[in-house]
């Protein structure tokens, strides 16, 4: 069943009003991959009435107004990414095509589009109810935070929205909870809900909770701004994270303490859902949306990440626990996806933030919290950690035995060094994923290998990625298959320099035999820490300077070292230099 985004649609559910209209940057593609689907029916099946709009025109009232005003509140959320991520390249170049878009072209989701929409709602209802923001675009951005696309601290999103409400992190339960509170007209319990930021007038009420430096200081000081994240990051784990509160000018921003993590119960619940797992109607005729082509038949069997990888938000977002669905509710979602019209037997990817995450879990972690002064995989593996590939090798060999699925493909990335900290079954499982799991390429990613720099990222070393390497080549060539490694490789990371790209180049000419044709620059995404140091241009941790390559010209160079037109320039490094790069890319 798909949700209404049509008064006609409204009216064939005998709804006169609804109680909650949300509003997506993404087109509505009915999925469990789909933010506003999950929210939207999690809400209809407590007995709320919900409808979608979809990248409404922020231009006019067409779109905004087309399901009348609800009752309780807006929702609204930029979609799958944040739009700025979404709408420019790291080189701050605006993006041709958006995946969630109907024809793919770029003309549908606004920059900023959290505050887009926020503005649109109160241009064309004045006094109307509580506006909700939510989705990764709020929720990295619920504190000060650095912008990349303005080179500037902005305040928390909610104060630029001029929203009521945020809720941040994956959502479920707080949105349940409040929607419940205003229906009840319990204004007194909405201050309560974890995982929920609001503004207040005043910070007296909050005595328990943990004051970070102002928005005004944070502005002003650097190393105030270390020490505000600092303290924002240590309190996100349930179990033992504090409220915050920040002041923005005669104001405060309050932050409760985050939802407790979903069980896994509470996750079969969820994956229960109905989902048509296609582009609503009302959409899809307005083009092909080439993200579909990804999440149509993909499954999530788990979600939050203790890689904790500096550049990376999902520990801010999903969290540092990893919180895994049960293999009957997984099995079952195979076996309804195997019914569906337009399945031909081919599961694209199943996995979550990481594939290989998929069933075990720190216990001092899960009962105690997340530790402060160490992290679960970096440096290295945590002996309390005890990774275990056998949960995961049972579930893929059990899908595999399904009638109608004809191949199941591990897409997500593997984390090598979990593999070889598991020395019952981490050979086992690279076996089972090389001869069974891959579509052509399997996805890896040691994004460097210097020390210096993989330090400030948070990775492990490339003897990981070598030694996997060297396995995965070994089973494919005795197998007779044709397939390859896929590496994630990443320039002008803070700390990183032209001569350390040089190096990277020589590791993969050298160790892994390739010429990549593609490499991501470093883009300077709000709440992690990799866009504090490129901010500050110091290391949180030592306080010690950093070289960070904030140049157009210089970030294309490291690139280009790297990639085929730098092949033969690579080791004549003077003249690699001189090379006109802006002039060449356009």
């Amino acid at each position: 069943m798909l949700l209404p985004t049509t008064t006609k649609e409204v009216r064939a559910f005998g709804w006169q009003q609804l109680d909650v209209i949300l509003i997506s940057g993404d087109t509505y593609i009915d999925s469990p991959f789909t933010g506003v689907a999950v929210i939207g029916k999690l809400l209809l099946k407590q007995g709320f009435r919900v409808g979608i709009i979809a990248q409404p025109d922020i231009n006019s009232d067409k779109d905004i107004s087309r399901l009348g005003e609800p009752s309780l509140f807006w929702g609204i959320s930029s979609g799958a990414v944040d739009s700025m991520v979404s709408n420019y390249t790291a080189l701050k170049k605006r993006r041709k095509t958006d995946d969630y878009t109907p024809s793919g072209l770029n003309n549908r989701r606004p920059d900023r589009a959290v505050i887009a929409y926020s503005n649109l709602v109160r241009r064309y209802f004045k006094k109307t109810c509580p506006i909700v923001l939510g989705g990764i675009e709020a929720s990295l951005r619920r504190i000060c935070h650095y912008d990349f696309w303005s080179d500037s601290i902005r305040r928390s999103i909610l104060f630029d929205a001029k929203a009521d409400y945020l809720i941040y992190g994956m959502g479920e339960s707080a949105v349940v909870e409040l929607a419940n509170a205003l229906k009840n007209r319990d204004s007194s319990s909405i201050y309560k809900i974890r995982g929920l930021c609001y503004i207040s007038n005043t910070s007296l009420a909050q005595n328990s909770y943990i004051t970070l430096p102002p928005y005004q200081v944070v502005v002003q000081d650097r190393l105030k701004f270390i020490e505000s994240f600092h303290l924002f990051y240590k309190n996100n784990d349930p179990l033992t994270a504090k409220g915050l509160i920040q002041e923005h000018d005669s104001r405060c921003l309050i932050h409760n303490p985050p939802q407790f993590y979903p069980n896994t119960q509470e996750m079969d619940n969820i994956a229960a859902l109905k989902f048509e797992r296609e582009v609503h109607p009302y959409y899809e005729k307005l083009g092909k949306v080439k993200a579909l082509d990804t999440i149509q038949f993909s499954i999530s069997t788990h979600r939050g990440c203790y890689g904790e990888c500096n550049f990376c938000s999902i520990a801010i977002h999903e969290g540092r626990c990893v919180r895994w669905r049960s293999e009957a509710s997984i099995i079952n979602e195979v076996k309804e996806m195997t019914l569906h019209p337009n399945f031909k037997g081919i599961i694209s990817d199943i996995g979550g933030p990481t594939a290989n995450m998929y069933g075990f879990e720190c216990q001092k972690k899960l009962k105690s919290g997340a530790c402060l002064d160490r992290r679960c995989i970096f440096p290295t593996v945590c002996k309390n950690l005890k990774p275990d590939h056998s949960k995961l090798i049972n579930l893929l060999k059990k899908i595999r035995e399904i009638k109608g699925v004809r191949r199941l493909f591990v897409a997500s990335g593997i984390r090598c060094d979990l593999i070889f900290s598991d020395q019952k079954y981490g050979d086992k499982y690279i076996e089972e994923v090389t001869l069974n799991h891959v579509s052509g390429q399997l996805k890896v990613a040691p994004e460097h290998i210097k020390a210096h720099i993989l330090e400030l990222m948070g990775k492990s070393d490339s003897s990981y990625l070598l030694k996997f390497k060297k396995i995965f080549d070994t089973l494919s060539l005795k197998s007779n298959k044709k397939q390859f490694l896929t590496y994630y490789l990443m320039a002008a990371h803070p700390g990183c320099t032209f001569d350390d790209m040089i190096e990277l180049k020589k590791f993969v000419h050298d160790k892994l035999k390739i010429t990549p044709e593609q490499i991501q620059i470093f883009t300077p995404t709000p709440s992690s820490y990799s866009t504090l140091m490129y901010y500050t241009e110091i290391c949180p941790f030592t306080e010690k300077k950093l070289f960070v390559e904030k140049g157009v010209a210089g970030k294309d160079r490291q690139k280009g070292v790297i990639l085929k037109k730098g092949v033969k320039l690579a080791n004549r490094r003077e003249e690699f230099l001189k090379k006109d790069w802006d002039t060449e890319q356009k």
